[in-house]
C-alpha cells in the first residue's frame, strides 16, 4: 500500500463524517424550502425582498449551530482517535445516531411548519409548559397527520434520504483513491507500530481541530465580541421579522431556549425618574372621583381576529366587505372601537395576561418564565378591593392551558369550567363537548350567562371562548347553516358569531344587563386570506370593542385611536373611577388623548412599536424600519427620513422596554 493511498484509506470515516453532515446540511435546508412553501401566503415577499446571499448565509449559520449541537456525540463516535471506530459494529451505531437525532430534526422541523400558523414564530421550550396540562394532544396530533398527509409523506421521503444517502467507511466515498481494505490487511493497517502510531496521531490532530471549529459553528462565530447567536440574530438577514422564521430551523430555537433567562434589563436609562417621566406603567387615582358599580363582562373569544369583522374593515376591498360577523357587526355600531386595535402576542397564554393584567408578551410568554412568581394582580383583583364577586369561565377541562392557575393567582373567586358545565342539570353535559377542546360556544355561553345571575352584583367574570380553534369544526346541526367558505376558520367564526347573538338574546332579559360593562377581543389572530393581515403587524389585529346598554360611560363610535390588549384593564378601571394606584402596562383608552395612544409586541426578536401614525420596529438595539400605519403592506421604509420623530419612538419604546424587564426581574408589578 503506497503512502498516498495509506493516508486516505486513514481518513476513510473522518471522509464518511464529512459527507454524512453533508447531507445533514442539504435536509435542512429542504426543511426549510418546504417550512416556506406551507407558509409562503405569511412571506409574500421572502425571495424577492431579500439578497439571496443574506438568506444563504443565515441560514448557513443556524444550520450549522444547529448540527453541531445535535450532531456532537456522532461526531464524537466518528472523530475520536481510536481505531475501534473502525470495526462494523460501532459503524452502524454511529450511523443509528446519525439517523435517529435528524430524523427527530427533520420531524420537528416539518411540525413547525404547521404549528407556525398558529404562533407566527419558531417553537421554542416554552411549548412544552403551554401544553403540559392537555390531554388531548394525541388527537390534536392524529387530526394534523390527516390534513397534512403531504407533510408526512415528504418527512418520510427525507428520513429515507438520510438512510439511503449516508455513506459507511466501508462504501468508499466516490473517491477512486480509496478502495475497500482487503480484512486480510485490517489488523496490519490498524495495529502495525509504524502503521498504528501514524493513524493515531493524524487522528488525533484532527479531533483537536475539530473541537474549537465546533464551538465556533455553535457559537456563530469566532472573535470574542461575537455573542453566541441567538434567535433574534436572524433578523440581520431579512427584510421583516416574520421572515426569520424562514432563516432559522425549530431545532435551533429549541436548543437555544433551554434553561435561558427570558428577561434581561437593558441599560437605556441610568436615570431611574428620566425614565419614569418618559413612561411608568405606575396609574395613579383620578382625582375626586366617586367609583361607578357597573359589572364588567369580558368576552375573550378564540382566534376571533379583527379581520373577520366586517364593521372594522370598512376599506377592506373597496368597502364591499361584509366578513364573517352580522352579529357583531352590530354591535360595534353601538360601541367604542378603534381604528387600530392590536393584540400584544399571538398565542392563547400571551392573551390572558395582556387582556386581564394588562401585561404584555416580551421575548417569551409571561406565564411561562420564573416571573409569573412575581407578585401581580389584575382586573379582577381591583374591583375585589370594591366588593365585586369575581369568576372566570372557560369550557376546557379543568385547569387546561394552565387558565385556572392564572385565575386564582389574579383574584378570580370563582372558576367555571367543563366540570361544572356537567354537573349543572339544565344543560347537556357532554353531549355538547366538541370532542377535542371544549363544550361548544354556544351552550357554555348560554351556561355563562345562567351563572351570571346567580352572582351578586356588582360583578365582573371573564370567559374564553374555544370553538374557533383548530381543528375548526362545528356542531353538527349547525354543518348546513354554516358551511365550507373561503378559509376553513371562515364557518366558525360564523357559528360564534351566532352564540354570541344568543348570549345577548338571552343577557338582555336579564336584570343585570343595563347596568353592565361589556368588553369583547380575541386572545390572538389566526388564519387570513387578506394580504394586510398576512404581514408584520396586521398578524398582531385584534378587535377591542367596549359595549355599554346604559349609554352613560361613553358615546358609541370608531375612535381615531390606536388600542391593544393592555389597555383593557386601565381602560376600564377608568370608566368606573377607580381610586387606588395599580399597575398596568397600557394606558386608559377614555382619558388619553388619541395621539397619545400606543401599542407594542415582540414577534421573532423585534419590538413593534405603533404611535404617531408609525409603526417602528426594533430589535433592542438598532431600528430596523419605520413605516406609516397606512401604508398596508409596508412596502415603504421610512428609516433615517424622521430623525426627530424616530428618535421620539426608539426614546419612549425603551422606556417600556427597560420598565418591563427591570420590573419582571425585580418583582416590582405592584405599585
Amino acid at each position: 500500500m503506497t503512502r498516498n493511498s495509506t493516508i486516505l484509506t486513514f481518513l476513510r470515516t473522518p471522509l464518511a463524517f464529512v459527507c454524512n453532515m453533508a447531507l445533514a446540511y442539504v435536509v435542512y435546508w429542504l426543511c426549510r424550502v418546504v417550512f416556506w412553501a406551507e407558509n409562503h401566503a405569511a412571506f409574500p415577499q421572502f425571495w424577492s425582498g431579500n439578497s439571496l446571499c443574506d438568506i444563504f448565509t443565515g441560514a448557513w449559520m443556524f444550520d450549522t449551530s444547529a448540527i453541531l449541537y445535535t450532531n456532537v456525540l456522532y461526531a464524537l463516535l466518528m472523530l475520536i482517535p481510536l481505531h475501534l471506530k473502525e470495526r462494523s459494529w460501532w459503524q452502524m451505531m454511529a450511523k443509528g445516531l446519525f439517523l435517529l437525532v435528524n430524523s427527530l430534526a427533520v420531524i420537528v422541523n416539518l411540525s413547525d411548519a404547521v404549528y407556525f400558523q398558529y404562533t407566527g414564530r419558531r417553537t421554542t421550550t416554552t411549548v412544552f409548559q403551554e401544553f403540559s396540562n392537555e390531554g388531548n394532544l394525541g388527537g390534536i396530533v392524529g387530526v394534523e397527520l390527516l390534513r397534512h398527509w403531504y407533510l408526512v409523506l415528504v418527512g418520510i421521503a427525507l428520513i429515507v434520504l438520510l438512510w439511503k444517502v449516508y455513506r459507511l467507511p466501508s462504501e468508499g466515498l466516490y473517491l477512486q483513491a480509496v478502495r475497500p481494505i482487503p480484512s486480510s490487511h485490517k489488523t496490519k493497517v490498524f495495529t502495525s507500530k509504524g502503521q498504528g502510531l501514524y493513524y493515531y496521531l493524524l487522528h488525533l490532530v484532527l479531533f483537536a481541530a475539530y473541537i474549537p471549529l465546533t464551538v465556533i459553528g455553535m457559537r456563530g462565530g469566532a472573535t470574542t465580541a461575537v455573542r453566541p447567536i441567538t434567535i433574534s440574530n436572524a433578523n440581520q438577514y431579512v427584510a421583516r421579522p416574520a421572515e426569520a422564521a424562514v432563516i432559522l430551523n425549530t431545532p435551533f430555537a429549541l436548543i437555544r431556549t433551554i434553561g435561558k433567562a427570558k428577561f434581561i434589563t437593558p441599560d437605556y436609562y441610568k436615570d431611574a425618574d428620566e425614565m419614569d417621566k418618559i413612561y411608568t406603567p405606575i396609574h395613579q387615582p383620578q382625582p375626586d372621583s366617586t367609583f361607578v358599580k357597573k359589572n364588567v363582562v369580558v368576552f375573550i373569544i378564540e382566534s376571533f381576529g379583527r379581520e373577520y369583522i366586517g364593521a372594522l374593515n370598512e376599506t377592506l376591498e373597496d368597502g364591499h366587505y361584509a366578513g364573517y360577523t352580522p352579529f357583531v357587526d352590530e354591535l360595534c355600531r353601538e360601541s367604542a372601537t378603534f381604528r387600530w386595535s392590536f393584540c400584544n402576542g399571538r398565542k392563547s397564554i400571551d392573551g390572558m395576561p395582556s387582556i386581564l393584567s394588562a401585561i404584555p408578551m416580551f421575548v417569551e410568554p409571561f406565564v411561562l418564565t420564573p416571573a409569573s412568581m412575581n407578585t401581580y394582580g389584575g382586573l379582577a383583583q381591583e374591583l375585589d378591593k370594591h366588593g365585586y364577586e369575581t369568576a372566570f369561565f372557560h369550557g376546557a377541562e379543568n385547569g387546561s392551558m394552565g387558565f385556572q392557575a392564572f385565575a386564582r393567582k389574579t383574584g378570580f373567586q370563582k372558576y367555571f369550567g367543563r366540570d361544572e358545565f356537567n354537573a349543572d342539570s339544565r344543560f347537556r353535559g357532554d353531549e355538547d363537548f366538541d370532542g377535542m377542546w371544549a363544550i361548544w360556544d354556544e351552550p357554555f355561553m348560554q351556561f355563562y350567562c345562567a351563572k351570571m345571575s346567580e352572582l351578586k352584583e356588582p360583578f365582573m367574570t371573564a370567559l374564553f371562548t374555544a370553538t374557533s380553534h383548530h381543528p375548526y369544526a362545528i356542531p353538527e346541526a349547525y354543518r348546513d347553516t354554516f358551511p365550507e367558505e373561503g378559509i376553513i376558520i371562515h364557518k366558525c367564526i360564523r357559528y360564534t358569531d351566532h352564540a354570541l347573538r344568543r348570549f345577548f338574546e338571552e343577557a338582555r332579559k336579564q336584570p343585570w344587563f343595563k347596568n353592565t360593562l361589556f368588553v369583547l377581543t380575541s386572545d390572538h389572530t389566526n388564519l387570513s386570506d387578506h394580504a394586510f393581515y398576512q404581514n408584520d403587524i396586521g398578524g398582531f389585529c385584534s378587535p377591542i370593542i367596549f359595549y355599554d346598554p346604559s349609554g352613560e360611560l361613553f358615546e358609541a363610535g370608531m375612535r381615531e385611536a390606536i388600542a391593544q390588549h393592555i389597555d383593557i384593564m386601565p381602560s376600564v378601571l377608568g370608566l368606573l373611577n377607580h381610586n387606588e394606584p395599580y399597575l398596568a402596562f397600557g394606558c386608559d383608552l377614555f382619558h388619553t388623548p388619541a395621539d397619545s395612544t400606543w401599542a407594542v409586541n415582540y414577534n421573532n426578536g423585534i419590538y413593534q412599536y405603533v404611535k404617531h401614525n408609525r409603526l417602528l420596529q426594533f430589535d433592542s438595539m438598532h431600528t430596523h424600519a419605520v413605516y406609516e400605519l397606512t401604508d398596508s403592506l409596508l412596502q415603504h421604509n421610512l428609516i433615517d427620513q424622521e430623525p426627530q420623530l424616530q428618535a421620539l419612538m426608539e426614546r419612549e419604546l425603551k422606556a417600556i422596554i427597560q420598565q418591563y424587564m427591570s420590573r419582571m426581574n425585580e418583582d416590582r408589578l405592584t405599585p
